[in-house]
């Protein structure tokens, strides 16, 4: 066989077919040119939405999407927030009730806010707890425009509009709120305000000077008129039956386009503190008008798009012509197959071709199990693991928010690496399984794990976050609440126990916080415990919950005293010297007040120093200690 005979045939072949190519793209290029015009706009075209609920009947009302604490009553065919059930705490509850579709309430060209109307009929029943500080409880309601129907904030003073004062939110919020906290700028314990992306109302009207209360418990209505051209609020309050009274509560210019997204989603949102207030809401009627510009018909076709729907979705083939710099590419890369593929071939009777293995693919895993990411992987989710996604960090790694690339969020552990020694990943891969092998509501599931040059376990995401940043950061968490996370952490701890597991890092950051706030206790140590190895690491699982109880009670992890000098000493030692002056209610967080049972606290304090005792054989066992919580003084 003539082997030059067959280039040369090949490359005049290559040279006639990429001139060709070369001058149709010329002529395609020319046509995409002239298609690049402005659009322009027709006349502009009402958009509006009616919304009617004369009722919240939940067999009828498919339309509203509940989150947290809020439920549709079938006894008075309302929204209700908290659940009124007596089985249900209903200190520090929050809940939203959301239309379900999104509405559009911005013009994004004109930067125009469409117009709405609403009215709604509500009540507010409040049961104070005794010895309860009506200043500091906390609670009341809203109406939100938020831009998802995800989110839920936070509660007590935050009402749930949101669930941190860190970021500029695209959300708005007229608050009746009930509580008065001088921390977000609250008048007193009955006003209503505007609130504008923050926690903080930006305009308040007290209601003491407007001959109407949120504390009474008549049925009262209100009515939210605001005007998108003018940009002007009004808010009216009154007694529901009668009409709409004369004189505005509270009147403002407002300026909405900064806080809106074109589409919207609608609702309430309301949450409790220390009082045991339910709030219901009988009524809504919800009206926008905006406008909307339609595009007018283009005269000019973009042939190179209309080529490429062709090729994607037509079952006609359709090539579009290549660049002039892949043509280059295709022809060097051919021509050196080529003569590879000549000079194989001329010596294939010679040599044995090697078989080659192919690496055998993954069987794809169930959602519900945990897998392998690559690092690359995390590395994109965590935004190169940036500083503006860490949630938390200690002494063995830094937790990371990730976002995973269909919107998938979750929390990925990086562990840091104290030494240069391998990993064993037999044994971490090992302790993986054992906790996949059990099922708990408190304990968090492991997602997955990364092994490719550093220590990665990757769990579910808490949007509401760790404990620590709670009691630590906002101290906004009462004390029947402190109680039923020490009793919640125990449960679960004692749980995995029973399988013959150890949880191996019980800490503060390592409790988060789930949609109802309730603990969920996560971020497990990486250490293989075999023989009498697990009998030890649960007696320290249960010394390090013992740290935590009084962690949680102190609000604090470490105290100052004075003994001759000034001192800061950790807060479990100043427990212990407390307990043994016989003034253990001195550890007990000092901004807890009257609120707290001082009965209670010195049962739990007790119980937690117990589990804190120096001596391994004296600790009580997990399954003793949730017995011990859960007995009636």
């Amino acid at each position: 066989m003539d082997y030059h005979h067959h280039l040369s045939n090949f490359l005049v072949l290559f040279i006639v077919w990429t001139t060709s190519s070369i001058l149709s793209q010329q002529n395609q290029s020319q046509a995409h040119k002239i298609a690049l015009n402005r659009h322009h706009y027709g006349p502009p075209t009402n958009v509006t939405k009616t919304l009617h609920f004369p009722n919240f009947n939940p067999k009828s009302t498919p339309q509203i999407k509940l989150l947290g604490n809020a439920r549709l009553t079938q006894h008075q065919l309302s929204i209700q927030i908290p659940d009124s059930s007596p089985a249900v705490d209903r200190t520090y509850q929050v809940g939203r009730a959301i239309y379900s579709s999104p509405i559009r309430l911005f013009d994004p060209l004109t930067k125009t806010p469409s117009s709405f109307h609403t009215t709604f009929s509500f009540q507010l029943s409040t049961t104070t707890n005794s010895g309860q500080n009506k200043s500091i409880s906390g609670g009341g309601f809203a109406f939100i425009i938020v831009s998802d129907e995800f989110t839920v904030g936070r509660p007590g003073p935050w009402l749930g509009i949101l669930s941190d004062a860190c970021n500029h939110h695209m959300a708005f919020a007229v608050e009746f709120d009930t509580g008065h906290d001088p921390e977000v700028g609250d008048p007193n314990d009955d006003h209503i305000g505007i609130n504008l992306g923050a926690v903080v109302s930006f305009k308040t009207a007290n209601l003491s000077e407007a001959k109407i209360s949120l504390h009474d418990s008549s049925v009262l209505r209100a009515w939210i008129i605001y005007n998108g051209e003018t940009r002007v609020i009004d808010v009216y309050l009154g007694f529901d039956g009668n009409p709409i009274p004369r004189i505005p509560t509270l009147s403002t210019p407002l300026n909405l386009s900064p806080f809106l997204n074109e589409y919207m989603f609608v609702g309430f949102s309301a949450s409790t503190g220390n009082s045991t207030q339910i709030h219901n809401i009988f009524s809504w009627n919800f009206s926008s008008n905006g406008q909307a510009f339609v595009r007018s018909r283009s005269t000019k076709i973009c042939h190179r798009n209309l080529a490429k729907q062709v090729s994607k979705y037509s079952i006609f083939p359709h090539y579009n012509p290549p660049s002039s710099f892949t043509i280059f590419v295709a022809v060097i890369g051919t021509l050196t197959i080529s003569y590879l593929s000549f000079y194989f071939n001329s010596q294939r009777r010679s040599q044995t071709s090697p078989i080659v293995f192919l690496e055998k693919k993954q069987r794809p895993r169930p959602p519900s199990k945990p897998r392998r990411f690559t690092g690359l992987e995390l590395e994109r989710a965590t935004r190169r693991f940036s500083k503006s996604e860490v949630l938390g960090s200690d002494s063995r790694g830094v937790l990371y928010r990730a976002t995973l690339r269909k919107g998938c969020r979750l929390a990925a552990k990086r562990f840091c690496n104290q030494n240069s020694s391998p990993v064993d990943w037999s044994r971490v891969l090992k302790r993986i399984g054992e906790l996949t092998r059990v099922s708990h509501p408190s304990l968090a599931p492991i997602r997955g794990w990364c092994c490719d040059s550093e220590t990665i376990i990757v769990y579910d995401y808490y949007q509401n976050g760790s404990v620590d940043r709670w009691l630590f950061g906002f101290g906004a968490i009462p004390w029947t609440r402190r109680v039923q996370l020490v009793k919640e952490v125990a449960v679960s701890l004692s749980y995995l126990h029973s399988k013959q597991l150890a949880h191996g890092n019980v800490k503060m950051s390592s409790v988060f916080l789930d949609v109802d706030y309730k603990a969920v206790l996560g971020d497990y140590g990486f250490v293989s415990f075999g023989g009498n190895g697990i009998v030890t690491a649960k007696k320290e699982d249960v010394f390090e919950f013992g740290l935590l109880v009084v962690e949680i009670v102190a609000g604090k992890t470490v105290a100052e005293v004075e003994d001759g000098i000034r001192r800061d000493i950790g807060v479990l030692e100043f427990a212990m010297e407390m307990f043994e002056r016989g003034e253990i209610l001195q550890v007990v967080d000092e901004r807890l007040g009257s609120c707290v049972d001082p009965e209670e606290a010195v049962r739990v304090l007790r119980i937690g120093l117990s589990c804190s005792t120096s001596q391994l054989e004296k600790r009580p066992s997990m399954e003793e200690v949730v017995h011990l919580l859960n007995q009636q003084i």
